[in-house]
């Protein structure tokens, strides 16, 4: 049982709230009655929560979303916003539930029927049932897909339905989404949100979990695949997303890959993944694309981030497309105008959850109308593109619009009628939302997600997820996409058996192998480690040359010469122009360019960090939260140059701990140390070149320790003084010092010894016989003999070996497709 509340202000309100609203409300509002124990069990655990504040339950559920890696973008942004989250969920009873649950499923199949006409026989636009217009009308008709059956012969696997509660309590049907339904991951993400921060609602009611829901949604794809044991991907297009979060979030869950067009080839009529391994079978693709950018072969031809020879793939019944392109056809509000009848027609019933009143304009009668009674109207496009008569995209009230925007869509309804819609206002029930420290009444919508499972029955999510409104209006229209988003908690009086995707407590099976890693996620790996590293060693040379030796004497300066080279080190990276001169003013500016430059003028420390973020905004399915937070961390604002520095030089430990002691020995962390191990080996060469060779002072070889992190372990082990062939010894050619070039040398032989080869002969491929031969040219030199031609030598293969790797293990293009040696399976 959950702790009880204390008698404190937030819960006190919080009651007194649900019983002022539940006596003046009416039906409209979700409260039905202040004695309702659902309700009252979560008011008291949200009070527990909220101690005497209402925010600080917000403020806690938005740490929790923000914990689990929630975000969102808004399209023309690169900064990913959090997710905003209520603390309080929407309760719905199972009885109600069942009504919801019973209308998706009929809608699905009601669905389905339409989509196999359309693309099939066509018999309810030759029978005029349905006007060729609508279909054909719609940008999302795709004309290939005519006469194709798909996989299975489900043009359906997953659907979104967006439902609205009117003031009497009945739920309708906003719209339908279909290409590309979003929101499932996001549904899941407010559960586990929902669920750190009211611990005891879930027993206190009963409430049905979405677990068994994915389980059955992953079965139900794997059963319409050829293959027993498919491979199965989530095909996003990029970090650009808006729900990218989402989709990396629901790919870990399923055990999806996630994987972007440029990741899969179409060979035979076969779809494969370019992974480290040569290229593996794809069986089935949920898919997050828009369906007209999928194939350029099929569709537009101008898409980069489609994959072509898809759409042949899957004609052949070689890969499983949910949904199949071409469904958005009935998203269109011009169809929904004609559900109702089809509904009828087509199954005998009429729909369980009804539309919101729709007119077509393109038949004169409706369009009649419409211009009569627009401004008591909800006024659309018919078919989602931008019209000449509506401002901006979205639906608009007509009752909003001013005497010109109504003069622009009379005259255009007249010219292009077939482009309008007319629906009715729907007036929306409202659920309470914590805004400051109170809680207040807003109108929401819920979404609602049906799967196929391995029967190829539809089920239901218990639950879904609302969005809530930032103003009172009740409008539909002016709720928009809304401000909140709520967890959608179905409960009842039945136990609910704890279901998870994990393994049984009891389970005997084992898996070491952590799956196919893409090609792509290789190479974003290896540079993130070369990235990294690179910022790094930049701003260890920053440091020293404004005199932040820590390790050193105090008070030491270094020499003009020494700092000379150290400022060429930094031009020579491209970080900052040459300065006037090595006076501290001039030096501190320089170095500030160098640290905090942006824009592409210079690769500073803060561009090179940007690089890595934008890497890791890209991989986030295979990095914690933790890893992505630090990585996108804004650059430190400290007023003074060497306490920036510092807290970078922090963050970067903090970042090589965690993916030290927190990620898996899989082949994906192989190509992040890789990538750290050749770009360390490369900036070692380069710093002993500069600061180690013949005649070095004083100040160079205390630099040389310096930028090697060796100044302790150098006075530990010697404790004469600073002499140059120990110090060239100690950070180049000591196999166990971590920062030595030996070292990474090493790691790098190693990594590549473990990763896959192609072939079974037993010999080494061209990136193991590079790193072997730097290898022995390091193991067998000498430090009374290195000199700046063998490090420069190491320095250069080093970077050829960079190309080997890239060569052998980041497929892309077509040319590696029929290389010689990649795997098929």
């Amino acid at each position: 049982m959950a702790t009880q509340p204390a008698d404190t202000d937030a819960a006190a309100h919080a009651l007194r709230w649900a019983a002022d609203h539940a006596r003046g409300g009416g039906a409209a509002d979700v409260f039905h009655d202040p004695a309702d124990p659902a309700w009252r069990a979560m008011l008291e655990e949200l009070s527990a929560v909220a101690g005497d504040d209402l925010g600080h339950a917000r403020e806690r559920v938005q740490r929790h979303a923000a914990d689990i890696g929630t975000g969102f973008r808004i399209i023309g942004e690169e900064a990913e916003r959090p997710w905003p989250l209520s603390p309080v969920p929407l309760l719905i009873e199972a009885a109600e539930w069942r009504t919801i649950e019973r209308g998706v499923i009929q809608r699905a199949e009601l669905l389905e029927t339409i989509l196999r006409d359309l693309y099939g026989d066509a018999t309810l636009v030759s029978r005029g049932q349905l006007p060729a217009a609508v279909v054909a009308g719609s940008p999302f008709f795709l004309r290939p897909m005519v006469g194709q059956e798909p996989p299975g012969g489900c043009h359906l696997h997953f659907v979104a339905i967006d439902l609205g509660r009117g003031p009497s309590g009945e739920w309708r049907v906003l719209a339908d989404q279909l290409r590309t339904p979003t929101g499932a991951g996001y549904a899941l993400e407010n559960r586990l949100a929902i669920s750190r921060t009211l611990g005891g609602l879930q027993s206190r009611l009963n409430v049905r979990r979405h677990a068994p829901f994915f389980a059955a949604f992953r079965d139900g794809l794997a059963a319409a695949c050829r293959r027993a044991d498919p491979r199965i991907g989530l095909l996003t297009p990029g970090r650009y997303n808006p729900s990218y979060a989402e989709q990396a979030h629901l790919a870990r869950y399923l055990g999806f890959l996630l994987v972007e067009g440029e990741d899969l080839a179409a060979l035979d009529d076969k779809l494969y993944v370019r992974t480290i391994g040569g290229l593996k079978r794809i069986d089935a693709l949920w898919r997050r694309l828009d369906p007209r950018l999928l194939d350029p072969l099929a569709f537009d031809s101008t898409s980069r981030i489609g994959v072509p020879g898809l759409i042949d793939a899957w004609a052949e019944g070689n890969v499983v497309l949910a949904n199949a392109p071409g469904a958005g056809v009935l998203e269109s509000a011009a169809f929904a105008a004609f559900l109702p009848q089809l509904a009828t027609r087509l199954t005998g019933a009429d729909l369980i959850l009804p539309n919101i009143a729709t007119w077509w304009c393109g038949q004169p009668v409706e369009a009649a109308h419409v211009a009569a009674e627009f401004g008591s109207m909800l006024l659309a496009s018919a078919f989602g593109a931008r019209t000449l008569g509506l401002p901006g995209d979205r639906p608009v009230a007509g009752a909003d619009l001013d005497a010109a925007a109504r003069a622009a869509f009379i005259d255009d309804l007249a010219r292009r009628p077939q482009d309008y819609v007319g629906q009715e206002v729907v007036r929306l029930s409202t659920m309470p939302v914590v805004i400051g420290d109170r809680l207040e009444p807003r109108p929401f919508t819920l979404r609602v997600f049906a799967a196929r499972d391995a029967a190829g029955a539809w089920q239901v999510m218990p639950g879904g997820f609302a969005r809530i409104g930032e103003h009172p209006d009740p409008r539909a229209a002016v709720l928009g996409e809304g401000t909140w988003s709520a967890d959608v908690c179905v409960y009842g009086s039945d136990p609910v058996a704890p279901m998870s995707l994990l393994p049984a407590a009891d389970s005997l099976h084992v898996r070491r192998n952590p799956g196919t890693l893409p090609s792509r996620v290789a190479d974003n790996f290896f540079w993130l480690g070369r990235y990294l590293e690179r910022g790094e060693a930049l701003l260890a040379i920053i440091r020293v040359m404004l005199g932040n030796s820590i390790d050193a004497d105090a008070g030491a300066a270094l020499g003009s010469d020494t700092v000379g080279r150290l400022v060429g080190e930094i031009v020579a990276s491209n970080a900052a122009p040459r300065p006037d001169s090595l006076r501290r003013a001039d030096l501190t500016q320089f170095a500030r360019i160098a640290m905090e430059s942006t824009g592409d003028t210079w690769q500073s420390v803060a561009a090179i960090n940007a690089h890595a973020a934008r890497i890791a905004a890209g991989s986030r399915d295979r990095l914690s939260a933790d890893m992505v937070r630090l990585l996108d961390a804004p650059f430190p604002a400290h007023r003074g140059m060497l306490d920036r520095a510092g807290s970078l030089q922090r963050r970067y430990a903090a970042i090589a701990g965690l993916s030290s002691e927190h990620m898996g020995r899989t082949a994906a962390w192989r190509f992040l140390d890789l990538g750290r191990r050749v770009e360390r080996g490369q900036a070692t060469a380069r710093a002993a070149r500069a600061f180690g060779m013949a005649g070095a002072s004083l100040d160079d070889l205390s630099t040389l320790l310096d930028l090697a992190d060796s100044q302790i372990s150098y006075r530990q082990r010697y404790l004469t003084g600073i002499a140059r062939v120990p110090v060239v010894d100690l950070t180049v050619l000591d196999p166990g010092n971590p920062r030595a070039l030996a070292f990474q040398v090493d790691a790098i032989r190693e990594h590549l010894a473990k990763l896959p080869v192609l072939d079974d002969d037993g010999m080494a491929e061209p990136q193991q016989i590079e790193a072997t031969g730097i290898h022995a040219l390091v193991a067998t030199a000498q430090a009374t003999t290195l000199d700046a031609a063998m490090l420069g030598e190491v320095e250069r293969r080093l970077a050829r070996l960079s190309e080997a790797i890239a060569r052998r293990y980041f497929l892309q293009g077509a040319e590696p497709l029929r290389a010689g040696g990649l795997t098929l399976a």
